[in-house]
């Protein structure tokens, strides 16, 4: 409508000032309802095509939408186990701080593992005292057998010497008995070292590997006992948090509630444009928006970024082929707006409708002296009619809070 005012202002009006002064015609006399067409017919028909032309310029160099929105992700709460809820430490909805706990499940299985991962410890260093007193006891049982064995050989010694002054003396059976005796003995020091070196090893290897394992279940077991109470892991706002004491809480099925991130749609806003404009929108492009959440008011901002793909295209492998006809109704240009001034989603509420308009600038090709002069005006006119744009989300967010609360279905 205030494209059609402004091209009556250039077309119908020059047109009709001409019949009224120029030709002597009046409305009521020869300009009737049933002759205007007829006498203001190249005005009417210049209007109309100046009109379209207009739009089409304002609104394809000029994006505009109302499909803005500061978008904002809910995280579920939920526990890294299942159990049941043993204690609630925040109300339905309440402010949390990273690290703070939520709730609790019951933790009597793992209270219980983790003193048996402690006692499993007390009793690795009850074991490591006791082999210091067996290996006390091998070095005794070594020096006892090498004492045995150094008596045998003496005695074997003097024996063999008596047969070899006098053969009659020692009798070959004894002589026998004594290196038999000799050798029994080096099989008891033999037997007693390798006692003491497998007393030193389970002192030295074999049990701090024990205490190693115990004390990596002693951790594991309090990991496990920390899981049962569900921390913040940001700071945040918990809304809707209906779990009480006694629920049953499973990862995979029954979140506990969500929580909604401190910075959670306070930092931009996401915007669908048509796929139309997709060669005018540019990060860098000023942009401006107004929000039902914050009404009466123009929000300045920027084009931050714009994703390469379009969402309704996607499709995910699997046994039936896609029919591209599904994809008729087409989809949008995400885009990424963000406040031009520090603040300035203050009073938004993240989730909020908006309506956005983008402005091309075309102020660097012409002041670059690259482009010829009826190009330059060209680009003059594109810009200039940005105002149109402007004129019009204004009139929106004027109209937008009468249009909600008065003609609105309540």
């Amino acid at each position: 409508m205030l494209e059609l005012m402004l091209c009556s202002m250039l077309t119908i009006l020059p047109d009709y000032l001409y019949r009224r002064f120029a030709q002597g015609k009046r409305f009521g006399k020869e300009i009737t309802l049933f002759s205007v067409w007829y006498e203001l017919r190249w005005g009417i028909t210049l209007c109309l095509m100046l009109t379209i032309s207009l739009i089409t310029v304002v609104f394809y160099n000029h994006p505009s939408t109302k499909s803005a929105s500061p978008l904002f992700r809910a995280v579920p709460i939920v526990p890294e186990t299942n159990g049941r809820v043993a204690e609630v430490y925040i109300g339905m909805s309440d402010k949390v701080e990273q690290g703070k706990p939520i709730f609790r499940l019951d933790s009597s299985k793992q209270e219980a593992d983790l003193e048996a991962a402690r006692r499993k410890i007390v009793e690795t260093d009850a074991a490591m005292t006791v082999a210091k007193t067996d290996i006390q006891a091998a070095i005794g049982k070594v020096q006892d057998a090498e004492s045995s064995l150094q008596q045998a050989r003496d005695e074997l010694e003097t024996k063999e010497e008596l047969y070899r002054r006098n053969p009659g003396n020692v009798p070959l059976r004894d002589l026998e008995r004594l290196r038999l005796a000799v050798t029994a003995r080096e099989g008891n020091v033999a037997s007693a070292v390798a006692g003491k070196d497998s007393a030193d090893a389970r002192l030295s290897t074999l049990l701090p590997a024990e205490k190693a394992s115990a004390e990596a279940a002693l951790a594991q077991a309090q990991v496990a006992l920390d899981k049962t109470v569900v921390r913040a892991g940001f700071n945040g706002r918990v809304e809707q948090f209906t779990l009480r004491a006694g629920d049953i809480v499973n990862p995979f099925m029954r979140p506990a509630g969500v929580i909604i991130p401190e910075e959670a749609g306070r930092l931009g806003l996401l915007a669908g444009f048509g796929q139309v404009e997709a060669q005018v929108l540019k990060p860098g492009m000023f942009a401006e928006a107004t929000c039902i959440s914050k009404p009466w008011a123009i929000i300045p901002m920027v084009v931050t970024a714009t994703q390469d793909f379009i969402a309704a295209g996607q499709f995910r492998g699997g046994e039936q082929l896609v029919d591209t006809q599904q994809l008729a109704k087409g989809g949008s240009i995400l885009v990424t707006l963000e406040p031009l001034y520090e603040n300035g989603l203050d009073g938004v509420m993240p989730g909020s409708s908006c309506i956005a308009n983008a402005y091309t600038s075309n102020h660097d090709r012409i002041v670059s002296g690259e482009v010829g002069g009826l190009k330059k005006v060209a680009l003059h006119v594109v810009d200039a009619v940005g105002l149109v744009h402007a004129m019009i989300l204004r009139l929106q967010a004027l109209i937008l809070p009468i249009q909600t609360l008065v003609f609105g279905s309540h």
